[in-house]
This record gives C-alpha cells, structure tokens and sequence, in this order.
C-alpha cells in the first residue's frame, strides 16, 4: 500500500463499537478515522463534505449493515426493525455508490446470510468481513479493497464448521499491487473527486429556480461532459482487478445457507426472516425507502452550497453563524427521517397524515430543539438557572400560529415518501419516482427545513437573545451589539405583521405558495401555483379587504390604463402636432430674423 494515510468513515449505531473499531484501526500508522456517523443522513452529510475538492480526506467507508443489531441480544427471534435497518443500510450502500462511485465500501456483519451479501455485491459493495474476525485479518481486508480490489470474506461460522480457524499468526495480505496499479488507481481516484466535485457545482446550479433556458442548456451540456469524462477515466484507467479469498476452502460461500450449518452454527433459526433475504427484498429505486434515500441524498447535496439568505425576507436563522445553521438543517433533516420511520412502523393511512400533521410538525419542532440547544443545557440569568430547552417549549402555540401552520405540502410530501403516492403541485401530476416528482419534493423539503428551522431560532429570540452566552455559542457576529438584535428583531416582527395583513391574503388569491430554498448563490424564495380556494373563502377582516382591493384593481386597472392611454395619447398630440408645430414656427422665424439683421449689419459695416 501506498505510505500515505488511509482515511476512513465509520457508520453504526453503536457508539461504543464505534469507539473500539477506532481504536484498533488508528493503531496501525496508515489508518486513520476521520468521521463517525450513526444514522444516513449524518453519513451523508459527512461523505459530502470530506469528499470536497478542497477536503479530499475521505478513501472508505465502513459500514455495519446491521446497523446496531447484534446476533447476541435475541437468539432466535429476529425483530422487524432488524430487517429494516438492513433494508436502510443496502439503500445507503446504493445511494453512495450512485453518487460517489469510485468510494470504496466494506461492510460488516453479525449475521449469517449469503443472500444478503450477494445483494452487497450487486450493489458494488467492494468487500464484506464478518463481526469477530482477527485483527490482522481486518487490516488486509481494508487494505486489499483500497487497492482497488474486492474482498468477500466467510462469516465466522462457515469457517468453524469447515475446521478452518485462522489464527492471528497465519494471517497476511491476499494481495499486493505493483507500484504501477497503486499511482493508477491513486490517479483515478483523484480524478474522479474532481470530477465529483464539479458535476455537484453543476447539478446545483441547474436546480435554480427560473434559470433561462440558454444557461439551462449549457449547464445540461457540461453535465453530460463530466459524465462522459468519468466514464473515459474509469475504462482508460482499468486496473485488472483481482478477487482475493482469504479463506482457502472452494466454494464456502455456497454452503452458507446449509440447513445443518445453520442449524448448529447459526443462533438465527433457518425459517426466519433473514433466510428468506433476497436481492428483491431491497426497496428499489422506485420504493418508498428508495425515494426517501435518493430525496434526502440530494437535499444533503444542497446544504453543501452557501446558506446566505439572499430574499428580501428576514429569517430567524439568519441570526445565526453558518456552521451552526447547517448543522440545525442537518439536524432537522435527521429527526424527519426520524419521524418517517416511526409512521411507516405505526401502519398509519394516507387520509390520517392530512389529520396529523399539526402534531407531526410540532414533534419534528420539539425534538429538533432539544437535539440542538442539549436536553439538559442550562443557562444563569441574573440569580436564576434555567433551563434553555423548557424555556423554548413555553411558545409551542405562538410556534404553530406564526411558523409550523404556514408550512405547505407537508402531508403530501409524507405521503409521497411514505406511501409513494403521486405529488399534485404547480398544477401539474408528477409520477413517483420521476425526476420532476424528485424536483418538486425536493422543493417541498427544503422549505420546510427552512420554516423548521425557525420556529426553532424564534423562541431563542424572544426569550434569550440579548444573552452573552447565547451570542458566542450561536450567533453570527452581525448580529452581536444590543441594537443590532433589536434592530433584527423588528424586522422579524414587521416581516409577520405584514405577511399575516398584505402577503398571505394576496398569495392565497393568487393561488399559489411561497416557498425557501437552497440555491448555489444562497437561500433564495421561489413561488408554485397551489389551489387555495378553501383558504380563500375563510378570509375575514382586513387580510379579505386586501383581496377585495386587488380584484378591484384587477378589474379597474386594464379600462384605467385604456383610459389614460387614449388621454395620453390625445395630450401627446397637442404637444407635438398643435403646440410643438407652433412653437417651431416662431422659433424659425426669430432665427430668419436674427439671420436677416446680421447679414443686413454686415453690409452695411461694408
């Protein structure tokens, strides 16, 4: 192997695990772990980021595809939640593959299933090692899929059934590549992160709202060249690639699946779930875990571009620095997958989410807060200690008034993550699974990270924000003097004042919702056409005035401007045809006349 350091990122639940596995792979001086992640969206999140251009720290993920499961906790019964996780863990494996096809994966497990492994395979997974190997032996594994080539080890039963017990002593490297494989696939390697990190830039820009076509198409078309080079780099550079077994007995892997060997060997019970694991047992593309894995890939993709609001709207999380912001879109990101899961597993029905979505926001709202300020974080102000998470939670109602009941699409989102059900916006039908259905979604999710997100800063503001605590911590120093607060905090203040009087009466009678998202210049605001009617009919006061005044004005406004325009045509006539001819009758004639006094004036000085 090459003497440069190896940089690894670790995805498991088990935090404890974590910390062994890092442990034993920074003992050796090549290896070393740069991120851990406990859940998808933290994975990618954390892939994204270490495989920028400017980063480049990233060279294999390690994965657990049981994700926290362990064989030892249940001995015969597998819970539903474990053929989940399973199901989430190949998603993720598909997703990294899919956008970062050059990053190595190994997986491990605790299991004993070969079709789940052969799944793997299908997926590009480049090696598999079983929970409980050697130390040494993990070493090699990770080094022989670094160099480029795939490592599929037999789980620890197979091998203790077959009497083959590798021993520490007896382990060593399957293979090692020529110096020239190393510099070609180091050379790939590098080539593919720039190109990776150039198709992001791309694709970014093409989500913008309203781009014009020309750019739209010269975008499309620098698209399509990445790609195309990507293609050319990986087929020009090919380095023949060898399957290593460490496991020197034939065929091992076939027997996987032998009643007697599970029977003895394996604590999980042949007739279970896992057994009956296939390749179709993987939500596809199409599937709902399928659309949710590619949904929040691509949001986690948007939150790498800047995060300056660049609308003529104040946003509470404007207040705050941008890593901090990130890192409260990310949170809020994890939590909705969160909550995703929880619905699936409660069996709940498509009309029940329009019925719950209030309480849906509100949860995502309060779990979001707690995760980010710290559950038991506390704060001196003057002689009392408070706790900051409990003070947030007191303006739950003013929360859902001002910020979680403007969120829009919501249940048709879920339903369309959930159930996979169709998505009706912009006045359009949109398939699941379709790319327009992924734009529109992505659109719908953005936003409500966004609304999310303030609902979360705003309580911070009206409680806290004068807090010399709470200002290092969070804020941006923008917004650091007492005045610059307060000046924020008007604003705040006067952009609610007229939404709820002027902007939300005029948006509903225009059929249509505003919306945040993320743009590669910064947080930028897009409309969609939404039937409102219902909305429309419930309008009271003054906000129904306003509507009143722009369907006058709708109705005036085109017999006015006819008007004006016949009186402005008839004004411009008289200026130039009666008054302009005039005036430049006189005028030539004073110019004769002076001309005739001054030829006169010289003859007679002759």
């Amino acid at each position: 192997m090459s003497d440069r350091t190896i940089g690894i990122l670790l995805i498991d639940q088990d935090s404890i695990f974590r910390l062994g596995l890092r442990v034993v792979l920074e003992a050796e001086a090549n290896l070393k772990v740069v991120g851990e992640a406990e859940n998808d969206v933290e994975a990618l999140e954390m892939v994204a980021r270490l495989t920028q251009e400017n980063q480049n720290q990233l060279d294999l993920v390690i994965l657990d595809i049981d994700r926290g499961y362990s064989t030892a906790s249940q001995s015969f019964a597998v819970p539903d939640i474990f053929q989940t996780n399973t199901q989430a863990s190949l998603q993720l494996c598909q997703q990294l593959k899919a956008q970062y096809p050059q990053l190595p994966i190994l997986i491990f497990s605790a299991t004993q299933n070969q079709q789940l492994i052969t799944t793997a395979q299908t997926l590009g997974v480049n090696g598999y090692f079983p929970k409980g190997i050697a130390i040494r032996e993990l070493i090699s594994a990770i080094n022989t899929v670094i160099s480029g080539n795939s490592l599929f080890l037999a789980p620890m039963s197979v091998r203790y059934a077959s009497g083959i017990k590798l021993r520490l002593s007896q382990t060593t490297s399957p293979y090692s590549p020529s110096p020239i494989s190393r510099y070609i696939n180091n050379l790939k390697s590098s080539g593919n992160r720039y190109i990776q990190a150039n198709l992001v830039q791309v694709r970014g820009k093409l989500q913008i709202p309203g781009i014009p076509v020309l750019e739209k198409a010269v975008l499309a078309g620098k698209q399509r060249e990445l790609i195309a080079a990507r293609w050319l780099l990986n087929n020009i550079l090919a380095v023949n690639q060898q399957t290593p077994q460490i496991d020197p007995t034939p065929n091992i892997l076939n027997s996987i699946n032998s009643p007697q060997q599970e029977s003895i060997f394996n604590p999980i019970n042949s007739n279970n779930q896992l057994d009956s694991f296939s390749t179709s047992s993987l939500p596809s593309q199409f599937s709902p875990r399928g659309l949710q894995a590619d949904l929040f890939s691509a949001c986690v993709s948007q939150l790498q571009l800047s995060l300056q609001n660049v609308t003529d709207t104040y946003l509470e999380i404007d207040i705050l620095r941008i890593e901090k912001k990130r890192e409260l879109l990310y949170l809020i990101l994890q939590k909705l997958g969160k909550s995703l899961d929880d619905l699936r597993n409660s069996q709940i029905e498509v009309n029940q989410l329009y019925e719950l979505n209030n309480q849906i926001l509100r949860d995502l709202w309060q779990t979001s807060t707690i995760e980010f300020f710290g559950k038991f974080a506390r704060i001196q102000i003057g002689n009392k200690d408070l706790e900051i998470v409990s003070l947030l939670q007191q303006d739950v109602e003013v929360i859902q008034r001002d910020i979680l009941d403007y969120i829009p699409l919501f249940p048709e989102l879920l339903s369309y993550l959930i159930f996979n059900t169709e998505l009706y916006i912009d006045n359009a039908v949109y398939l699941a699974g379709s790319a327009e259905a992924k734009s529109q979604a992505l659109l719908i999710l953005e936003n409500l990270l966004i609304q999310v997100a303030n609902s979360v800063i705003q309580p911070l503001l009206n409680k806290l924000a004068d807090i010399e605590k709470i200002k290092q911590n969070f804020y941006d120093r923008e917004y650091i003097s007492t005045r610059d607060i307060e000046r924020f905090r008007n604003n705040l203040s006067w952009k609610y004042r007229l939404r709820n009087v002027v902007k939300e009466p005029q948006a509903i009678f225009e059929s249509r919702y505003e919306l945040f998202v993320f743009a590669p210049r910064g947080i930028a605001k897009m409309s969609i056409y939404a039937p409102r009617r219902a909305e429309l009919s419930q309008l009271k006061g003054i906000p129904l005035v306003v509507t009143l005044i722009l369907e006058f004005r709708d109705a005036v406004a085109p017999r006015l401007q006819s008007v004006l325009s016949l009186l402005g045509s008839g004004v411009v006539f008289v200026l130039t045809k009666v008054i302009g001819r005039g005036l430049g009758l006189i005028g030539r004639g004073i110019l004769q006349g002076i001309g005739s006094v001054s030829f006169l004036e010289g003859k007679n000085r002759k």
